[in-house]
């Protein structure tokens, strides 16, 4: 009897390590297509000879599909689990990537769709299996997973741009996707729970009131939107502060998300020591000093650390929000994880294509950096108004 309890619960590890391991692969793939745009941005831009406004929309069609496919996954996690999401978003992901190389812009913009959707279709069930698996320490290790990636993109994109092989890059990108897609359909995943019949009570008796679902969505919006305006144009800046396009202004992006990764790996060993507040007021100063430095600076290598200044400091936002919009809302956090994504995907939609079009009515790049900023100095109001609420923030 003991030897056979043993080996259940050595079975039960193997799976649930075997699961881990398959959902870090999953967002380290993920990283590349979030964020891909960036370093191929001035490629596009050249070819089809795009305006900034123009070159903003693969940023609004990226995150405005990401946008759809966050409701569509969460009506598939409650009718079927997250197996339909996790495989039909990564088919999509490998799809858009094997076709973004086109020589045509339209095809170009319906691949940014594809892998779009497939970014919004496995990140929230990639995170609730990881919450489910192993709790927070899970899905830090999913978030640093993603960081690798997105790190990794940029001088990746550099090396295939070089060596004219960027189409080749994105087939062995695609050819992953569809091979993490047949893998989720054989892995071991959580059951999708059902709520007992006191669970919708405590849910909505722990909703906070509406005006303050309503703040958090709107940090939400601002935190993706101001993330991906300042990677999301990273390249094309320092490459008009140069003058021309080289293998630094591609590999631009790299200091950004590196800056993000770095923050992240800090965060998971500071942050119960530090507590949440103190580390946001931290990343709220870094990441306004940063962008406030690409803004003024002529200077591409200064540009440059500007660009790793507010990586670090975007760091730790997101998933401090996660963790507050988890303890304000317990139970009910689970229903409304698809307005707080959708938001999300709705600020990366609008924000860098509103980057794009004040650069292009003012002439002036560095102008349009400004919309982030405005965005980060908006959230610290917002946090703010919510601690007087009485909020906790641990």
């Amino acid at each position: 009897m003991a030897t056979s309890a043993t080996a259940s619960v050595t079975e039960t590890k193997s799976k649930r390590t075997g699961l881990i391991v398959l959902l870090s692969l999953g967002f380290i793939l993920t990283g590349f297509p979030t964020i891909i745009a960036g370093p191929i941005l001035p490629t596009f831009i050249s070819r089809w000879n795009l305006t900034d406004s123009q070159a903003g929309l693969f940023f609004t069609v990226q995150f405005t599909s990401s946008l759809a496919a966050v409701w569509i996954t969460t009506g598939l996690t409650a009718w079927r689990g997250y197996r339909p999401g996790l495989v039909i978003g990564y088919i999509l992901t490998g799809i858009g990537l094997a076709l973004l190389n086109s020589p045509s812009h339209g095809v170009a913009l319906l691949a940014v769709a594809f892998y779009g959707m497939g970014y919004g279709l496995v990140v929230p069930p990639t995170n609730l299996c990881g919450a489910e698996a192993g709790g927070a320490s899970v899905v830090s290790l999913l978030n640093f997973a993603w960081g690798i990636g997105a790190v990794a993109c940029a001088p990746l994109v550099s090396v295939s741009l070089r060596h004219h092989s960027l189409t080749t890059f994105l087939w062995v990108l695609a050819i992953v996707g569809f091979a993490l897609a047949a893998g989720f359909m054989f892995v071991s995943l959580p059951e999708r729970q059902h709520d007992d019949s006191t669970e919708p009570a405590k849910g909505r008796a722990s909703i906070p009131p509406v005006a303050t679902t309503v703040v958090v969505a709107a940090l939400f919006f601002l935190y993706v939107g101001s993330e991906a305006g300042i990677g999301g144009w990273a390249a094309e800046h320092v490459k008009r502060l140069l003058g021309h396009a080289t293998e630094l202004t591609t590999m631009t992006p790299l200091f950004f998300y590196a800056g993000m990764m770095v923050g992240r790996g800090f965060a998971s060993m500071l942050l119960h020591r530090i507590g949440s507040l103190k580390f946001m007021i931290t990343a709220f100063t870094l990441a306004i000093v940063g962008t406030v430095i690409v803004i003024v600076t002529r200077s591409p290598n200064v540009a440059i650390a500007g660009f790793a200044i507010a990586g670090l400091g975007c760091a730790t936002i997101y998933p401090i929000y996660i963790s507050w919009f988890s303890q304000w809302y317990g139970p009910a956090a689970r229903r409304l994880g698809g307005v707080v994504f959708s938001m999300a995907s709705l600020g990366g939609s609008a924000i860098p294509w509103l980057v794009g079009f004040v650069s292009t009515r003012t002439n002036s790049l560095p102008i349009g950096f400004l919309v982030p900023l405005t965005g980060v100095c908006v959230m610290v109001v917002l946090v703010t108004i919510l601690r007087k609420r009485g909020l906790q923030m641990l």
